[in-house]
């Protein structure tokens, strides 16, 4: 089933809550919280993503680009996050840091960059409800798909069929409506839209469009 989630890295982030109103048939709402650590950028924290939580229903599909993951991905869980994804570089136990997130409720996600390889870490896969594979260099929105990401899209998807197809598929970094197809047919299931979303007149219509065009 093809899920849409709208990054509010696009939003306009002074009228978050009206911005989030936007998007009512989105499947979840991607929230990027940067640290200006582990990525060269500064966005967001844990008082933000609660005002976030307090002001829509929709599901939160926290992305950590953080360092210590460790120490901090269980807070995000613990104020209501449904998904919260920790990158694999920032955790010196992955293991333990899934299966913190989803003592507090929410389903465990694991992120790469484009530079780290999916095989040395496939035995992490059975701890995870989701998989994203990065498709720009994490840090900032705007960015184009990386199509030589394709080929591990599509390692991740037989590694979740493998383990039964349990697995979400996410991507994130220039999905739109002319890569997104090319992601789908790889293998993904889950798409992070920002500007694709965010910077048309209709935003409805936008996630729409990309959920047809990924097959759903």
């Amino acid at each position: 089933m093809t899920a849409i989630h709208p990054s509010i890295l696009s939003a306009d982030f002074a009228n978050l809550a009206s911005e989030l109103a936007r998007i009512p048939s989105a499947d979840a709402v991607h929230v990027d919280v940067m640290d200006n650590h582990f990525v060269p950028n500064l966005t967001l924290g844990l008082p933000v993503v609660q005002a976030i939580r307090a002001a829509t229903a929709l599901p939160l599909d926290v992305h950590l680009m953080i360092d210590d993951a460790d120490r901090w991905a269980p807070a995000y869980a613990e104020l209501g996050s449904e998904s919260v994804t920790f990158h694999v570089e920032a955790a010196v136990r992955p293991v333990q840091v899934a299966r913190d997130l989803k003592s507090h409720g929410a389903k465990a996600a694991m992120a790469m960059k484009p530079g780290t390889a999916l095989e040395p870490h496939l035995g992490l896969l059975s701890e995870l409800d989701m998989l994203l594979i990065m498709t720009v260099e994490p840090g900032f929105g705007g960015q184009s798909f990386m199509d030589e990401m394709l080929p591990k899209i599509a390692a991740a998807r037989r590694a979740s069929d493998d383990l039964g197809g349990r697995i979400a598929v996410q991507v994130d970094g220039g999905v739109n409506s002319e890569t997104i197809l090319r992601a789908a047919e790889a293998g993904a299931d889950t798409f992070v839209a920002g500007s694709a979303v965010y910077s048309a007149d209709d935003p409805e219509a936008a996630i729409a469009g990309l959920r047809h065009l990924a097959g759903s």
